[in-house]
Protein backbone atom coordinates (compact mmCIF):
# COMPACT_ATOMS: atom_id res chain seq x y z
CA UNK A 1 0.00 0.00 0.00
CA UNK A 2 0.91 3.88 -0.62
CA UNK A 3 1.40 6.31 1.67
CA UNK A 4 -2.73 6.70 1.72
CA UNK A 5 -3.57 2.70 2.62
CA UNK A 6 -4.32 1.96 -1.19
CA UNK A 7 -2.07 -0.98 -3.08
CA UNK A 8 -0.44 1.01 -5.91
CA UNK A 9 2.09 -0.20 -8.48
CA UNK A 10 4.57 1.53 -10.52
CA UNK A 11 6.14 0.64 -13.71
CA UNK A 12 9.81 2.39 -14.13
CA UNK A 13 11.35 1.85 -16.90
CA UNK A 14 15.91 2.17 -17.26
CA UNK A 15 15.60 0.95 -13.49
CA UNK A 16 18.32 -1.61 -13.40
CA UNK A 17 20.88 1.90 -12.43
CA UNK A 18 21.01 5.32 -11.98
CA UNK A 19 18.48 7.35 -11.11
CA UNK A 20 15.98 4.87 -12.59
CA UNK A 21 17.08 2.27 -9.49
CA UNK A 22 16.73 5.13 -7.14
CA UNK A 23 13.32 5.69 -8.12
CA UNK A 24 12.57 2.11 -6.93
CA UNK A 25 13.59 2.88 -4.24
CA UNK A 26 11.94 5.72 -3.03
CA UNK A 27 8.38 4.16 -4.70
CA UNK A 28 9.20 1.23 -2.90
CA UNK A 29 9.87 3.11 0.25
CA UNK A 30 6.20 4.59 -0.26
CA UNK A 31 4.46 1.63 -0.50
CA UNK A 32 4.35 1.02 -4.11
CA UNK A 33 4.96 -2.39 -5.39
CA UNK A 34 7.08 -2.72 -8.31
CA UNK A 35 7.62 -3.42 -12.44
CA UNK A 36 10.73 -2.98 -13.11
CA UNK A 37 11.86 -2.91 -17.10
CA UNK A 38 15.57 -2.53 -18.84
CA UNK A 39 17.99 -4.57 -20.72
CA UNK A 40 19.66 -6.14 -17.97
CA UNK A 41 18.03 -9.25 -16.50
CA UNK A 42 20.50 -9.75 -14.10
CA UNK A 43 20.23 -5.93 -12.65
CA UNK A 44 17.00 -5.77 -12.29
CA UNK A 45 16.51 -9.51 -10.84
CA UNK A 46 19.02 -8.16 -7.83
CA UNK A 47 17.20 -5.07 -7.51
CA UNK A 48 13.91 -6.74 -7.16
CA UNK A 49 15.28 -9.24 -4.61
CA UNK A 50 16.97 -6.42 -2.67
CA UNK A 51 13.62 -4.45 -2.75
CA UNK A 52 11.45 -7.31 -1.49
CA UNK A 53 14.10 -8.26 1.32
CA UNK A 54 14.13 -4.88 2.48
CA UNK A 55 10.43 -3.53 1.84
CA UNK A 56 8.05 -6.30 1.43
CA UNK A 57 6.86 -5.16 -2.02
CA UNK A 58 5.92 -7.33 -4.92
CA UNK A 59 8.44 -6.53 -7.78
CA UNK A 60 8.19 -8.00 -10.85
CA UNK A 61 10.96 -7.83 -13.50
CA UNK A 62 10.56 -7.56 -17.79
CA UNK A 63 13.62 -7.34 -19.53
CA UNK A 64 13.08 -4.90 -22.99
CA UNK A 65 14.78 -3.09 -25.08
CA UNK A 66 13.11 0.09 -25.96
CA UNK A 67 14.96 0.78 -29.01
CA UNK A 68 12.75 -2.05 -30.35
CA UNK A 69 9.50 -0.34 -31.24
CA UNK A 70 7.47 -3.39 -30.78
CA UNK A 71 8.91 -3.14 -26.27
CA UNK A 72 6.15 -0.69 -25.28
CA UNK A 73 3.54 -3.24 -26.85
CA UNK A 74 5.13 -6.50 -25.52
CA UNK A 75 5.61 -4.77 -22.04
CA UNK A 76 2.36 -3.08 -21.52
CA UNK A 77 0.62 -7.01 -22.82
CA UNK A 78 3.02 -8.68 -20.53
CA UNK A 79 1.43 -6.69 -17.23
CA UNK A 80 -2.35 -6.82 -18.50
CA UNK A 81 -1.83 -10.79 -18.53
CA UNK A 82 -0.16 -10.80 -15.03
CA UNK A 83 -3.32 -8.88 -14.02
CA UNK A 84 -1.22 -5.83 -12.70
CA UNK A 85 -2.77 -2.61 -12.56
CA UNK A 86 -0.32 0.40 -13.14
CA UNK A 87 -1.16 3.37 -10.89
CA UNK A 88 1.96 5.13 -11.71
CA UNK A 89 4.73 5.17 -14.72
CA UNK A 90 8.30 6.41 -14.51
CA UNK A 91 9.87 6.83 -18.13
CA UNK A 92 13.39 7.32 -17.06
CA UNK A 93 15.02 5.09 -19.66
CA UNK A 94 17.67 6.81 -21.79
CA UNK A 95 21.33 7.57 -22.72
CA UNK A 96 23.27 9.52 -24.65
CA UNK A 97 25.33 9.82 -27.89
CA UNK A 98 28.42 11.90 -27.82
CA UNK A 99 30.41 13.36 -30.99
CA UNK A 100 28.83 15.59 -33.87
CA UNK A 101 25.41 14.31 -35.66
CA UNK A 102 27.45 12.64 -38.82
CA UNK A 103 29.71 11.01 -36.15
CA UNK A 104 26.59 8.61 -35.73
CA UNK A 105 25.01 6.30 -38.00
CA UNK A 106 21.38 6.98 -39.03
CA UNK A 107 20.45 3.59 -37.45
CA UNK A 108 22.12 4.70 -33.90
CA UNK A 109 20.49 8.11 -33.93
CA UNK A 110 17.01 6.04 -35.24
CA UNK A 111 16.81 3.88 -31.64
CA UNK A 112 18.21 7.18 -29.55
CA UNK A 113 14.69 9.01 -30.55
CA UNK A 114 12.80 5.66 -30.13
CA UNK A 115 14.44 5.17 -26.71
CA UNK A 116 14.13 9.00 -25.74
CA UNK A 117 10.86 10.19 -27.32
CA UNK A 118 8.44 7.75 -28.27
CA UNK A 119 8.47 5.09 -26.06
CA UNK A 120 7.77 7.87 -23.84
CA UNK A 121 4.94 8.81 -25.55
CA UNK A 122 3.94 4.80 -26.22
CA UNK A 123 3.73 3.65 -22.96
CA UNK A 124 2.20 6.66 -21.43
CA UNK A 125 -0.21 6.20 -24.63
CA UNK A 126 -1.15 2.54 -23.43
CA UNK A 127 -0.97 3.04 -19.27
CA UNK A 128 -2.92 6.27 -19.18
CA UNK A 129 -6.56 5.10 -19.98
CA UNK A 130 -6.69 3.20 -16.89
CA UNK A 131 -5.30 5.84 -14.88
CA UNK A 132 -7.88 8.36 -16.07
CA UNK A 133 -10.57 5.90 -15.90
CA UNK A 134 -9.49 5.36 -11.69
CA UNK A 135 -9.31 9.18 -11.37
CA UNK A 136 -5.59 8.12 -10.12
CA UNK A 137 -2.23 8.70 -12.10
CA UNK A 138 1.17 9.85 -11.64
CA UNK A 139 3.67 9.89 -14.65
CA UNK A 140 7.41 11.14 -14.35
CA UNK A 141 8.87 11.80 -17.87
CA UNK A 142 12.52 12.08 -17.01
CA UNK A 143 14.28 15.17 -18.92
CA UNK A 144 16.96 16.84 -18.14
CA UNK A 145 18.24 20.20 -17.56
CA UNK A 146 19.23 20.25 -21.33
CA UNK A 147 16.24 19.96 -22.60
CA UNK A 148 15.25 23.79 -21.20
CA UNK A 149 18.57 25.58 -21.88
CA UNK A 150 20.22 26.28 -25.78
CA UNK A 151 22.17 23.40 -27.05
CA UNK A 152 25.70 23.16 -28.11
CA UNK A 153 27.51 21.60 -30.19
CA UNK A 154 27.65 17.76 -29.63
CA UNK A 155 25.03 15.36 -28.20
CA UNK A 156 23.31 16.84 -31.42
CA UNK A 157 19.97 14.90 -30.90
CA UNK A 158 20.06 14.84 -26.74
CA UNK A 159 18.78 18.26 -26.21
CA UNK A 160 16.26 18.28 -28.50
CA UNK A 161 14.74 15.08 -27.50
CA UNK A 162 14.42 15.94 -23.73
CA UNK A 163 12.73 19.41 -24.96
CA UNK A 164 10.17 17.29 -26.53
CA UNK A 165 9.55 15.16 -23.41
CA UNK A 166 9.34 18.70 -21.28
CA UNK A 167 6.46 20.32 -23.89
CA UNK A 168 5.01 16.74 -24.12
CA UNK A 169 4.61 16.61 -20.20
CA UNK A 170 3.01 19.68 -19.80
CA UNK A 171 0.76 19.84 -22.49
CA UNK A 172 -0.58 16.04 -21.09
CA UNK A 173 -0.37 17.42 -17.27
CA UNK A 174 -2.86 20.27 -18.60
CA UNK A 175 -4.81 17.12 -20.69
CA UNK A 176 -5.17 15.36 -17.55
CA UNK A 177 -6.08 18.20 -14.73
CA UNK A 178 -9.64 16.81 -14.59
CA UNK A 179 -9.02 12.54 -14.22
CA UNK A 180 -6.30 13.39 -10.75
CA UNK A 181 -3.45 12.24 -13.26
CA UNK A 182 -0.69 14.01 -12.69
CA UNK A 183 2.19 14.47 -15.13
CA UNK A 184 5.72 15.92 -14.15
CA UNK A 185 8.69 16.39 -16.73
CA UNK A 186 11.77 16.18 -14.33
CA UNK A 187 15.04 18.12 -15.45
CA UNK A 188 18.20 17.22 -13.48
CA UNK A 189 21.47 17.97 -14.07
CA UNK A 190 24.74 16.42 -14.08
CA UNK A 191 23.77 13.22 -12.00
CA UNK A 192 26.18 10.72 -10.39
CA UNK A 193 25.49 7.57 -12.35
CA UNK A 194 26.48 5.36 -15.15
CA UNK A 195 25.00 7.27 -17.76
CA UNK A 196 28.39 9.13 -18.50
CA UNK A 197 30.35 6.20 -18.23
CA UNK A 198 27.69 4.63 -21.12
CA UNK A 199 28.17 7.41 -23.31
CA UNK A 200 32.20 7.46 -22.92
CA UNK A 201 32.06 11.20 -21.39
CA UNK A 202 33.31 10.41 -17.61
CA UNK A 203 36.92 11.77 -18.44
CA UNK A 204 35.15 14.77 -19.72
CA UNK A 205 32.49 15.46 -16.91
CA UNK A 206 34.40 14.25 -14.48
CA UNK A 207 36.43 18.36 -14.65
CA UNK A 208 33.16 20.01 -14.05
CA UNK A 209 33.00 21.33 -10.75
CA UNK A 210 31.70 19.54 -7.85
CA UNK A 211 28.39 21.87 -7.12
CA UNK A 212 27.18 20.72 -10.42
CA UNK A 213 26.22 17.60 -8.92
CA UNK A 214 23.65 16.12 -7.29
CA UNK A 215 23.09 12.19 -6.19
CA UNK A 216 20.66 9.99 -8.41
CA UNK A 217 19.14 9.64 -4.69
CA UNK A 218 17.94 13.04 -4.22
CA UNK A 219 16.65 13.63 -7.98
CA UNK A 220 14.74 10.97 -7.13
CA UNK A 221 13.08 11.76 -4.18
CA UNK A 222 12.57 15.30 -5.37
CA UNK A 223 10.95 14.22 -8.46
CA UNK A 224 8.44 11.92 -6.44
CA UNK A 225 7.26 15.00 -4.00
CA UNK A 226 6.90 17.26 -7.46
CA UNK A 227 4.53 14.46 -9.54
CA UNK A 228 2.69 13.61 -6.12
CA UNK A 229 2.24 18.22 -5.64
CA UNK A 230 1.38 17.79 -9.26
CA UNK A 231 4.39 20.09 -10.40
CA UNK A 232 4.15 20.14 -14.45
CA UNK A 233 8.06 20.79 -14.53
CA UNK A 234 10.74 20.20 -11.95
CA UNK A 235 14.39 21.31 -11.91
CA UNK A 236 16.52 20.00 -9.42
CA UNK A 237 18.36 21.92 -7.34
CA UNK A 238 19.29 25.24 -7.09
CA UNK A 239 22.05 25.80 -9.00
CA UNK A 240 20.01 24.27 -12.07
CA UNK A 241 17.60 26.47 -11.54
CA UNK A 242 19.44 29.21 -11.55
CA UNK A 243 21.18 28.08 -15.30
CA UNK A 244 17.83 27.79 -16.53
CA UNK A 245 16.64 31.05 -15.61
CA UNK A 246 19.92 33.08 -16.60
CA UNK A 247 20.09 31.28 -19.99
CA UNK A 248 15.74 32.25 -20.07
CA UNK A 249 16.19 35.90 -19.83
CA UNK A 250 19.89 36.48 -21.06
CA UNK A 251 20.46 37.98 -24.17
CA UNK A 252 20.84 34.63 -26.86
CA UNK A 253 23.71 35.75 -28.91
CA UNK A 254 25.63 36.00 -25.65
CA UNK A 255 24.30 32.52 -24.17
CA UNK A 256 25.63 31.07 -27.81
CA UNK A 257 29.06 32.83 -27.53
CA UNK A 258 29.84 30.96 -23.97
CA UNK A 259 28.20 27.82 -25.29
CA UNK A 260 30.56 28.03 -28.80
CA UNK A 261 33.36 28.66 -26.38
CA UNK A 262 33.02 25.87 -24.15
CA UNK A 263 31.49 23.47 -25.88
CA UNK A 264 34.99 21.36 -27.28
CA UNK A 265 36.02 21.29 -23.53
CA UNK A 266 32.87 19.71 -22.39
CA UNK A 267 31.84 17.82 -25.89
CA UNK A 268 33.73 14.63 -27.04
CA UNK A 269 33.50 16.10 -30.63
Amino acid sequence: MDDSGVSRTVLITGASAGIGKAFAEVFAAHGFDLVLTARRADRLEAIAQDITARHGRRVRVIASDLADPAAPARIFDEVTRAGITIDALVNNAGYGLPGTFLNSTWEQHRDFLQVMTTAVADLSHRFLPGMVERRYGRIINVASLAGLVPVSAGHTIYGAAKSLVIKFSQSLALECLPHNVHVTALCPGFTYSEFHDVNGMRAQVSQMPSFLWMDADTVARQGFDAVMRGDMVYVNGRVNRAIAFLTRIMPQWIVMLVLKRTARKWRKM
